[in-house]
């Protein structure tokens, strides 16, 4: 009896020593503010939900922060900064201006968890945090959120520009864009399924809906089968002029996360060029098999996409020695 009890003591001693490790490593783990900051994951729910109540539409506003920090540098709330002296903000950037919103909202967070546990919960967490809960508020999956992330130092203005995909990109570079960042074709996949909620304005759709090319899906014209979807485009966004006026990624339920995203790609009602791209140029119909069976599986989907998030998660996140843990989301700290 001694002897197992002796054996439970170094097991649990282990369990410990190699937590405190990994967090010394800057290892991203579970429950990483269990001890330093029990409410923390309580505060950032409470709060999104609140805001998201208020308008639903920052649900997809708040995962598309998360996106588009951690494919420039990695998820390290570079995209929070603001421009200072020699240094411009990502949120300048074309994929980011008048385009993401949101930083409210984590401004608040911020200074709510601040008052709770100074210096202890990075902005990179609460991006990371934020984007979960707004996606279940909205009918998602759940994940578990690994923490310990540190913020970055800096930003990269060209960075943004250049590793943020975009909206008419091929398959062929949507597919190399996340391979740069460890992502693979499931992932992309998965992944592209949040355009199930959120909204695009005319300059990222325009030009799907008046090229002169026809679009192809298994050997006939899905546009000219579609008029009545295209005529609807047509009317948001006229061939010059209303720039920033907005369509719904999901014109069937554009406030709901579900599976709906790939039912409309297959009908080829993927309001992006990069949506619809998934089928017309996968020519081996790999893609195409893991757009079916999300578009008839729902849960399978939530599956994946959880996966992949925590994957994506996990991009080039800061150790103790490379960021720090901001007290203002919008700046790096001065001493």
């Amino acid at each position: 009896m001694e002897l197992m009890r002796m054996r439970l003591l170094l097991i649990a001693l282990t369990i410990l020593y190699n937590s405190a490790s990994l967090r010394a490593e800057g290892v991203l783990v579970y429950e990483y503010y269990k001890e330093a900051c029990p409410l923390a994951e309580d505060i950032v729910r409470h709060n999104v939900e609140v805001e998201v109540l208020r308008d639903p539409r920052l649900a997809a506003s708040l995962l598309r922060l998360h996106f588009h920090d951690c494919f420039v540098m990695g998820c390290d709330a570079s995209i929070l900064l603001d421009s200072v002296e020699g240094m411009t903000s990502e949120k300048q950037a074309g994929p980011n201006v008048k385009s993401v919103r949101g930083f409210e909202v984590i401004d608040r967070i911020k200074y709510l968890v601040e008052e709770e546990c100074p210096l202890t919960v990075s902005c990179a967490d609460i991006l990371a945090m934020a984007a979960r809960d707004a996606v279940e508020l909205r009918g998602g999956p759940r994940w578990e959120v690994l923490l310990g992330r540190k913020d970055s130092l800096k930003s990269s203005f060209s960075g943004a520009n250049q590793f943020i995909p975009a909206p008419n990109s091929s398959l062929e570079a949507l597919i190399d864009n996340f391979k740069q960042h460890g992502l693979g074709i499931q992932d992309l996949v998965a992944l592209s399924g949040s355009h199930t909620i959120g909204r695009a304005r005319c300059t990222s759709f325009r030009q799907r809906i008046y090229d002169a090319k026809p679009e192809y899906h298994y050997g006939y014209d899905r546009y000219k089968r579609y008029t009545t979807f295209r005529r609807i485009l047509r009317s948001i966004c006229p061939i010059k002029g209303r720039d920033h006026k907005f369509a719904p990624l999901d014109f069937e339920t554009p406030a709901r996360f579900d599976n709906q995203y790939f039912i409309n790609i297959l009908q080829g009602k993927g309001l992006l060029g990069s949506d619809n791209v998934l089928i017309s140029q996968d020519y081996e119909g790999v893609i195409r098999e893991q757009v079916w069976a999300y578009a008839s599986n729902q849960e399978l989907f939530f599956a994946s996409f959880a996966k992949s998030m925590i994957k994506m998660g996990n991009i080039n996140v800061l150790t103790e020695h490379d960021g720090e843990i901001r007290r203002n989301c919008r700046f790096v700290n001065t001493e």
